[in-house]
């Protein structure tokens, strides 16, 4: 799962058409629709430090882990910044220092009060639980194994407070086969260009993409730098599957692109479930 070392630099740069906004107004509207936005409403009186909660600390603590969201591979935190703005409280996981390192410094920067913890999906670790966890920008297609999904399924259950959502889109077997599958896309800009080249492999729906970065140094020279990325594409009902093998009862599957049902070309899909 390693990758994103040398291309941290540059990954903003070249993600800056991304729709960062679009996709929060998605998230925050989702979690509105089932019930983290009812919370922290009926918990927005915990923002004032006059209010004193008759049930003492432990509910008090209950409630702020409730209007807590893990950012399951956060990357260099341009989502989470977005969703703590709004007002909840942000973790963010990612196992890619050199991204985490990114995020860290926009946090600084920005004065915002964001846990940013170097983890694998697989195997990331909690304080407490969280009221949602969210994951786009296919972080979970890096995990290559049937296996691996459900291994971090079962954390986000098991991590999830009861009630608690979990919103995370993918690519399917679809998009890498039909659309994006031995194609090579190149953008070239003033201080830093890339090739990308995609091979897939259709025995194990793996798609393999070969990045090849230019980046200009203070020198006015160009560096090179290569990274090799695998993504797995899965089919709807395959992560339907094992969303309920981990617990979880799905409430909506939309296409990412029209927001409508997802269906059979669909190319990313968003999954919406919940802990019972």
């Amino acid at each position: 799962m390693e990758a994103y070392t040398d291309f941290a630099q540059v990954y903003d740069e070249f993600m800056d058409e991304t729709p960062y906004e679009e996709w929060c107004a998605f998230l925050v509207g989702m979690l509105g629709r089932y019930g983290l936005k009812e919370v922290a409403d009926e918990d927005s009186r915990l923002l004032d430090d006059t209010y004193v909660i008759s049930d003492g600390p432990n509910e008090q603590h209950l409630r702020q882990e409730r209007n807590t969201i893990l950012d399951l591979g956060c990357g260099t935190g341009t989502l989470t910044q977005l969703l703590a703005r709004k007002g909840y409280d942000m973790i963010g996981v990612d196992n890619a220092q050199e991204m985490l390192q990114i995020a860290m410094e926009k946090r600084d920067e920005s004065g915002l009060d964001i846990l940013y913890l170097l983890q694998d999906m697989r195997e990331f670790e909690l304080y407490g639980t969280v009221g949602a966890v969210v994951s786009v920008c296919d972080s979970i297609n890096y995990l290559l194994e049937e296996e691996e999904v459900l291994r971090t399924f079962k954390l986000v259950h098991t991590y999830l407070y009861p009630g608690g959502v979990f919103i995370f889109d993918f690519n399917t077997v679809y998009k890498y086969s039909q659309i994006i599958g031995d194609a090579t896309i190149a953008e070239n800009r003033e201080d830093c260009s890339f090739i990308w080249e995609n091979y897939y492999h259709e025995a194990e729906e793996i798609n393999e993409y070969d990045l090849t970065i230019f980046v200009r140094s203070k020198e006015a020279l160009f560096q090179r730098f290569q990274e090799t990325h695998y993504q797995r594409g899965y089919r709807l009902e395959q992560m339907c599957r094992l969303v309920e093998q981990a617990g979880l009862k799905i409430l909506e599957t939309l296409d990412a692109d029209t927001r409508e049902a997802a269906g059979q070309e669909s190319e990313r899909v968003y999954i919406v479930a919940k802990k019972a």
